[in-house]
């Protein structure tokens, strides 16, 4: 298969606009994401994820979440669920 010709010109010409006026580069924000944004999603996954456990484990002991019965499951998967929809607004 032949190779292709390589030329040893170098010269690069500048971007310009329709005008003919060179553009000038624009510096885009990319700051990062608050700390208070980062502080409740790992906090709604970590109390969900609480719930979830002490549920499980001390359950039926604990009257509020014995009066929740099945609905313990939503409190808890719900909070994972908030946590982890907020990693998709994370930078």
């Amino acid at each position: 298969m032949p190779k292709a010709k390589v030329t040893k010109d170098t010269v690069s010409t500048p971007l310009t606009t329709s005008t003919g006026a060179n553009r000038t580069p624009v510096k885009i924000n990319t700051g990062g994401t608050p700390v208070w944004y980062k502080v409740l999603m790992f906090g709604f996954m970590i109390i969900g994820l609480l719930w979830m456990i002490v549920n499980y484990l001390a359950g039926p002991s604990i009257p509020l979440m014995n009066e929740l019965g099945p609905w313990n499951y939503l409190i808890g998967f719900g909070g994972l669920i908030i946590g982890l929809l907020m990693t998709m607004g994370w930078r």
